[in-house]
């Protein structure tokens, strides 16, 4: 996939695709994000959660939902001030203490202490093909189930009907059958 692909198969300027691109095939490779399926459910899946490839950082209200953030010991939130530092950065919103721990771990970068590397493009990325992988979404977009695989990443169905339209035109742009 070049660019020019990539915006179309996501609806984004080139500019911002020739951006993206890099990192994209980057986390791809290394996660086994390689056939058509894969490719345009991952990239319907982090083109929602990332606004078009806009964001890589949770918009912040903050709302109910993310005040309840705040002292989640299920994500880790132990200190103060935890819920808003580790609110959701990436492609796939990385949340909570534990899980920057654990994407600190894995790539050997402390994301911990230095939560807003979560949002540069390289990182976002990867750990979004990190989390898919580690949540076995290779296998639900193999199944083509999109609702389980929307229920995996978000925890319920917000946003379906967009993410079903950037599945649908990433399907169509890469000749997906």
């Amino acid at each position: 996939m070049d660019a020019q692909l990539l915006s179309k198969a996501v609806g984004i300027s080139l500019p911002r695709a020739k951006l993206w691109i890099g990192p994209l095939t980057t986390a791809m490779d290394l996660y086994d994000i390689d056939s058509g399926w894969r490719v345009s459910a991952f990239l319907a899946q982090v083109g929602h959660e990332s606004m078009g490839f806009s964001r890589t950082r949770e918009m912040w209200g903050p709302t109910d939902q993310q005040r309840g953030y705040e002292g989640r010991h299920d994500l880790g939130n132990t200190q103060p001030g935890d819920g808003s530092r580790f609110m959701g950065r990436g492609l796939i919103m990385i949340t909570g203490r534990n899980n920057y721990a654990a994407a600190s771990t894995e790539f050997g970068v402390d994301f911990v202490h230095s939560p807003t590397l979560l949002e540069r493009e390289d990182y976002a990325s990867l750990t979004a093909g990190w989390w898919w992988k580690a949540h076995h979404c290779n296998e639900i977009a193999d199944s083509r189930d999109f609702i389980a695989l929307t229920r995996k990443i978000n925890g319920g169905l917000t946003g379906i009907d967009d993410r079903k339209l950037r599945w649908e035109r990433a399907k169509f742009e890469l000749g997906v059958q």
